[in-house]
């Protein structure tokens, strides 16, 4: 499995819309979707700082690790 990205659940515990959030960290809803879907390759510290700040979490709230099941 690799990374998991939980951005949606922290999303909807902080009762925030996509587009909302990314209006807040400067980013286009396209690009915020890229990361919420889990299909990103990569994120920015300033992204996943901005991210954090606005939700009130840690990174940890956002990003898993997951180990491939063999």
């Amino acid at each position: 499995m690799g990374i998991i990205v939980n951005l949606d659940v922290m999303m909807a515990k902080r009762k925030i819309s996509l587009g909302d959030l990314a209006e807040r960290i400067d980013i286009t809803p396209a690009n915020l979707s890229i990361l919420k879907t889990g299909k990103a390759k990569a994120i920015r510290f300033s992204t996943l700082e901005a991210i954090c700040k606005e939700l009130d979490c840690q990174p940890a709230d956002i990003l898993e690790y997951k180990e491939d099941e063999a």
